[in-house]
């Protein structure tokens, strides 16, 4: 078989000639393909606390929808090890954390695009156990019970989660007792699965993480938090496409992306 446009021509055609007369149909080729939108998306690098894990995927392909030039690429862990990757010059063009003082951090540190910052949604603090435990906990003095010998707590050094949990049981005066039984987790999901597969007997989560598991899990009581568990979302000074990061900031701050937020079990900020 042959191109329709070399058979065409004479058989005495010159080698050289017909040479440039193929490659200026390729360049033209490839003019053309550009020129009808085939090139690739941009990609949109969005960090995001675990908590938000379920919420993004879905707050992602929304904004997909109304740009299709454009493809979201979430990374989903714990704030602080998002926030450290970041400081490592990690390609990220979104941050969204967990809490108020991971994001302080990243503000001191002059990561964020200046100004930009915003609270987005409210969470709450709740101590979780198996949904078949034994020892039914109503208040922060009755994880010392016997009965309760392992507590997941999230690392509090960060794990926003692990860091509300100090302050609460600090101010109670229980930090040293529960403490001592403390399973220390990655994240707060992480903090889930242990009380999940019962290798915690109790844990403090988000509400919205407890909501993940209600065949496993079950909220044995709410923990008031001193300060308020309020997420932060910022574009990145680091970003390579500043324009389209401060996008994203507001599309999550736009009442679909609320509406889906407030599925997931989230409060508005």
């Amino acid at each position: 078989m042959c191109l329709a446009v070399y058979c065409a021509l004479p058989y005495h055609f010159p080698r050289l000639r017909m040479s440039r007369f193929l490659a200026r149909i390729a360049a033209g080729a490839l003019l053309v393909l550009g020129a009808t939108g085939l090139s690739q998306a941009a990609e949109l690098t969005v960090s995001a606390a675990s908590s938000l894990t379920q919420a993004f995927k879905d707050i992602a392909a929304a904004y997909e929808a109304q740009h299709p030039g454009t493809r979201v690429l979430l990374n989903f862990g714990a704030s602080g090890a998002l926030l450290q990757q970041i400081a490592k010059g990690a390609p990220v063009d979104v941050f969204a954390s967990a809490d108020q003082q991971t994001m302080d951090q990243a503000e001191r540190q002059q990561l964020l695009q200046p100004g930009l910052r915003r609270n987005f949604v409210r969470n709450a603090l709740v101590v979780i156990v198996p949904q078949q435990a034994a020892v039914q906990p109503k208040s922060l003095p009755d994880l010392r019970q016997p009965g309760i010998a392992r507590v997941a707590v999230g690392t509090p050094a960060s794990v926003p989660v692990g860091r509300y949990t100090q302050a609460v049981l600090d101010k109670a005066g229980l930090w040293s007792a529960i403490g001592a039984k403390a399973v220390n987790a990655a994240s707060v999901r992480q903090a889930l699965d242990y009380v999940a597969r019962g290798e915690a007997d109790a844990g403090f989560v988000y509400a919205t993480d407890a909501a993940l598991m209600p065949d496993k899990v079950r909220v044995a009581f709410a923990v008031p938090t001193e300060t308020p568990v309020l997420y932060p979302i910022a574009p990145l000074a680091g970003s390579t496409q500043p324009d389209e990061a401060s996008r994203f900031v507001s599309f999550v701050l736009s009442p679909p992306a609320q509406a889906i937020l407030v599925k997931y079990g989230f409060a508005r900020p």
